[in-house]
């Protein structure tokens, strides 16, 4: 007989304040009861990714935390202050994604059918420890997949495929990925191995150039290293990968990039006047690990492009079917492809504290962690 749900639980929320900070703290909640096709999960397991930070505090100053017992706040600067306005004094419920164990489900037969079930969810508010959601929203992890296992099922894998699916739809044969020893990285180096696409990752340090190499990435380069621009043009030159997708966003490195495709077109495509190589070279910013600004010399023709990426547009165009064919893969290679690993476990009272915070908002690569609301 399962146990006796509790009648309340507890949820991370962000507030902005009228007097110009972000507040993230938990608040109690009455455990929801499911009704016709939803199901209600108890969330043993959910990460916390770069776009969880994005809403939890916002353009606040993450430098200047100070306790709320129960909670954490840092200011915002007043120049940044409007950028809040719509969500002035409105709880925002945080966590992209998660997974748990079905415990209730409506009358429907399809939720009938998941209770005890280990699922995985997205769509936000997973910092909490129940959440009802539809049948159909849910990944049923295989047999003997843990919840842990399952809890990024959602954000890192369907990015990994669907930046290869932009590859193939924009009609280039190879990719450049910046901060490429993430998690995400990692899943990449797999995804295009298994595909036969090219990729060509740069990463930060020697440690993590050796740990893609050690999962059988081919083109690795050093940011850091003396020899990075004509290392990076050799490895285009060779892999024809005119397309990137870059996670740091501020400073030089989209521009320096751009300007590799360029000489590495040249070596096939010399450029017959001032307008550079006519081969096409575009970088996606899909994310903000660097806030300064983006520095581009335009030393590299006319034929190229920079814009915004990001996983839901893509979906959208994708379109239901394909979409169902992506979380298939990502579930049946969820201990394999899109395996991740994580650095911290913490439960919701830590995840509110200021010196946990000081740890994963530092986004550094390679330092995922991962929240236990049932702890």
């Amino acid at each position: 007989m399962p146990d006796p749900l509790p009648a309340t639980e507890r949820q991370l929320v962000s507030t902005a304040t009228e007097d110009g900070a972000i507040e993230v703290t938990l608040r109690e909640l009455p455990v929801p009861t499911p009704s016709g096709d939803e199901v209600l999960i108890r969330i043993e397991a959910t990460p916390i990714n770069p776009s969880d930070l994005g809403v939890m505090f916002s353009v606040a100053d993450t430098g200047e935390l100070s306790s709320l017992g129960y909670g954490a706040r840092a200011p915002i600067p007043q120049a940044l202050r409007r950028h809040v306005a719509p969500r002035l004094g409105k709880p925002l419920p945080i966590g992209n994604e998660g997974a748990g164990t079905v415990v209730a489900a409506g009358n429907a037969p399809a939720a009938q059918a998941m209770i005890g079930k280990t699922v995985a969810i997205a769509g936000g508010g997973c910092y909490t420890q129940y959440r009802l959601a539809r049948a159909q929203e849910c990944l049923v992890l295989p047999d003997g997949v843990s919840a842990e296992e399952g809890a990024s099922s959602f954000v890192n894998p369907m990015t990994a495929l669907a930046m290869v699916g932009t590859m193939r739809r924009d009609g280039y044969r190879g990719i450049v990925h910046t901060a490429a020893a993430s998690n995400l990285g990692q899943m990449l180096v797999k995804l295009t191995a298994s595909e036969g696409v090219p990729l060509v990752n740069i990463v930060r340090s020697a440690a993590q150039a050796d740990l893609l190499r050690g999962i059988g990435a081919t083109h690795v380069l050093d940011s850091s290293a003396p020899d990075f621009l004509p290392a990076l043009i050799d490895a285009i030159a060779e892999t024809q990968a005119y397309l990137a997708f870059d996670a740091i966003g501020g400073g030089r490195l989209a521009g320096q990039i751009l300007s590799a495709m360029e000489a590495a077109a040249v070596r096939t495509n010399p450029a017959s006047g001032p307008y550079g190589s006519t081969t096409m070279k575009h970088v996606h910013i899909y994310g903000s690990l660097n806030t300064a600004p983006t520095e581009v010399t335009r030393n590299f023709g006319f034929a190229w492009g920079m814009g915004g990426w990001l996983l839901t547009p893509y979906l959208q165009q994708a379109g239901m079917e394909e979409v169902m064919r992506m979380r298939a893969r990502v579930g049946a290679e969820i201990r394999t492809t899109f395996a991740s690993r994580y650095t911290r476990r913490i439960s919701l009272e830590d995840a509110v504290q200021p010196d946990i915070i000081a740890g994963y908002v530092r986004r550094a690569t390679g330092e995922k962690y991962l929240i236990l609301p049932q702890l």
